[in-house]
C-alpha cells in the first residue's frame, strides 16, 4: 500500500473517531440540554447564554490564533513538537487568565446592578483557564490519533451530564449551572494530558524564540478570530441589553439547535486538515482538488440538514422544549442557513495557511464585524431575535462568499468554493 493510501485510510479512521466521539457527546448534550432549558426557563437559560457570549468573545484571545498554525509547525518541524506545544500552553495560560479577569471586569461595569449576572459570568469564565489544554488536541490531530480526543470528550460530557443531573435532583440555582463548562474542560484537560504521556509525547518546554515564531504566524488569526468573536457574540450581548434575558434564551436556543449537528462538519474538517497540508507540499493539483472536495461536502451536507431543520422547526421546539420557547422558531428558520457559510470559513483555514494568506484575513473579518454590528444595531430594535438571526446570516454569507471576491489575494479560494458548489473538478478523473 502506497503512502497516499495509508494517509487516506488513517484520515478516514481519524474522521470516524472524531465523528463517533462527537456524536456521543451531542446526544448526551442534546438530552441534558433539553432538561436544562426546561428547568432553568428562558430567563435563566438566557443568562447562561449571555455569559457564554462573553466566553466566546474572549476565546479567540485565549487561543491567540495558534491552533490554526501549530499543526503545520508540527508537520514542518517534528523535532520541535515538545517545544511548540509547551510554548503554546504557556502563551495560552497567560492570555486565558487575563481574559477571565477582563470578563469579570466588563460584566461588573455593564451589568453593575445585576449581581446574579455578574456571578454567572464569573463562574463561567473559570472554564477559559482549563481550555488551554485544547492545544493537545492539535497534537493528536497532527498524528491522526483523534480517538484519544474523542474518548476524552465523551468522558467529559458524561461527567458534565452527571453533574447537571445532580443539580436537577438537588434543585440548585443557575450559578451552579454556570460551572458546568469548567467541569467539562477540567476533565478533558486531565484525560488529554494522560493520553499525551502514554503516547510518549515529547517533553514540554517553553521557548521565547518559538513563542515569537508562533505569534508571528498566528497574528493575523488573532485579529480575524477576534473579529469572528465580535460577530458571533454581538447579537446575544445586544439582545440582553435591548430586550432582556428571555430574548437571549430564545435566540440562544435557536443557535444551539441550528448547530447541534455541525460537529460532523468540524470532525471532517479537523481530520482532513493534515492531509490537505501534506498535499500542498507534494501535488498542488491534488491540493486544490482536496479543498474543492471538502468545500462541496460542507456545502451540500449543510444545506440538506438546514432544510430539514427549517421545515420542522416548530415541532422540534414545541415538543422538546415546550411552549415557553416557541418564540425561538422564527429566528431558528433564518439562522439555520448560516451553518454552511460558517463552516466554509473554517474549512478555508488549511488553504490560507498553506498559501500564506493569513495577513489578508484581518481585512475579511474586520469588514464582517463592522457589517454585523451595524446590522444588529439596525435590525434588533426593529424585529428582535429575527433581526439578530438575519444579521448573523448576512454576515456569514459576506465572510464566506462576497468579501473574498472583493479581496484579490483571496479570489483563488473563492473560485475553489464556486467550483465546489458546481461540483467542478471535485472528483478524480
Amino acid at each position: 500500500m502506497d503512502f497516499k493510501n495509508i494517509l487516506k485510510n488513517k484520515t478516514v479512521k481519524n474522521a470516524g473517531w472524531l465523528i463517533s466521539g462527537r456524536l456521543a457527546n451531542k446526544l448526551l448534550a442534546f438530552i441534558v440540554g433539553i432538561i436544562t432549558a426546561r428547568y432553568l426557563g428562558p430567563n435563566n437559560f438566557g443568562l447562561i447564554n449571555y455569559a457564554a457570549a462573553y466566553i466566546s468573545f474572549f476565546a479567540s484571545l485565549c487561543s491567540l490564533g495558534i491552533s490554526s498554525v501549530i499543526i503545520k509547525d508540527f508537520v514542518d518541524n517534528p523535532e520541535e513538537e515538545g517545544k511548540a506545544l509547551g510554548t503554546a500552553l504557556g502563551l495560552r495560560a497567560i492570555s486565558s487568565l487575563l481574559s477571565a479577569l477582563m470578563i469579570v471586569g466588563v460584566v461588573s461595569i455593564v451589568d453593575r446592578d445585576e449581581p446574579l449576572t455578574i456571578a454567572v459570568a464569573a463562574l463561567s469564565s473559570i472554564g477559559l483557564v482549563f481550555q488551554i489544554f485544547d492545544a493537545f488536541n492539535q497534537w493528536f490531530q497532527a498524528k491522526l490519533k483523534s480517538k484519544y480526543v474523542a474518548v476524552a470528550t465523551v468522558i467529559a460530557y458524561i461527567a458534565v451530564s452527571v453533574y447537571k443531573i445532580v443539580l436537577f435532583a438537588l434543585g440548585k440555582s443557575v450559578e451552579w449551572f454556570a460551572l458546568a463548562t469548567s467541569v467539562d474542560y477540567i476533565v478533558i484537560a486531565v484525560f488529554l494530558y494522560i493520553a499525551y504521556k502514554k503516547n510518549n509525547g515529547p517533553s514540554l518546554s517553553f521557548s521565547l524564540k518559538k513563542a515569537k515564531q508562533l505569534l508571528s504566524l498566528s497574528s493575523s488569526f488573532i485579529v480575524s478570530g477576534l473579529m469572528v468573536s465580535i460577530y458571533a457574540s454581538t447579537d446575544k450581548l445586544m439582545l440582553k441589553q435591548m430586550l432582556g434575558e428571555a430574548s437571549v434564551g430564545h435566540y440562544g436556543l435557536a443557535v444551539s439547535i441550528s448547530t447541534m449537528w455541525a460537529f460532523v462538519l468540524q470532525a471532517v474538517i479537523d481530520s482532513v486538515y493534515p492531509s490537505v497540508i501534506e498535499a500542498h507540499s507534494h501535488d498542488l493539483e491534488d491540493f486544490n482538488r482536496k479543498n474543492r472536495r471538502l468545500y462541496a461536502l460542507v456545502i451540500y451536507t449543510a444545506l440538506f440538514i438546514s432544510l430539514i431543520i427549517c421545515i420542522f422547526a416548530r415541532p422540534i421546539i414545541g415538543i422538546l422544549y415546550g411552549e415557553d420557547y416557541l418564540p425561538a422558531v422564527a429566528p431558528l428558520r433564518i439562522i439555520v442557513w448560516y451553518t454552511a457559510f460558517s463552516y466554509l470559513g473554517v474549512a478555508r483555514n488549511a488553504w490560507v495557511v498553506c498559501e500564506n494568506k493569513q495577513r489578508y484575513l484581518k481585512y475579511l473579518y474586520i469588514s464582517a464585524a463592522v457589517i454585523n454590528v451595524v446590522l444588529n444595531i439596525v435590525l434588533i430594535p426593529w424585529i428582535g431575535t429575527v433581526g439578530a438571526a438575519l444579521a448573523s446570516l448576512i454576515t456569514q454569507i459576506s465572510t464566506a462568499v462576497i468579501l473574498p471576491v472583493i479581496i484579490p489575494p483571496l479570489r483563488p479560494n473563492a473560485k475553489l468554493m464556486l467550483d465546489a458548489l458546481l461540483l467542478k473538478d471535485v472528483f478524480p478523473k
